[in-house]
């Protein structure tokens, strides 16, 4: 079985980070709500964070993907990150 790279998750009281990591450790991709330019809610910027990091994903030819949320309940910015990136055309 071939192992998958997986968007791991990180969140502050302020700001939501992505990222996308092969399966040896190396980071290949980021994206956070920094990037975006439009000053939205969290939960909008955390969606269109995911939007962001597939959209990066899919440059690279990589679709499919484990999704490690790190601890964190699926709920919330979390899960607003996790529809984005489903949005954006990844799968896991």
């Amino acid at each position: 079985m071939k192992k998958r790279p997986k968007i791991v998750v990180f969140r502050s009281n302020q700001f939501i980070y992505g990222q996308i990591i092969d399966p040896q450790g190396k980071t290949i991709i980021t994206a956070n709500d920094r990037e975006i330019k439009n000053k939205k809610s969290r939960l909008d910027r955390a969606k269109e964070t995911g939007k962001l990091l597939a959209e990066k994903a899919l440059k690279k030819k990589i679709k499919q993907v484990a999704f490690d949320r790190r601890g964190y309940k699926y709920h919330g910015r979390v899960k607003a990150l996790a529809e984005g990136a489903r949005e954006g055309g990844l799968e896991f």
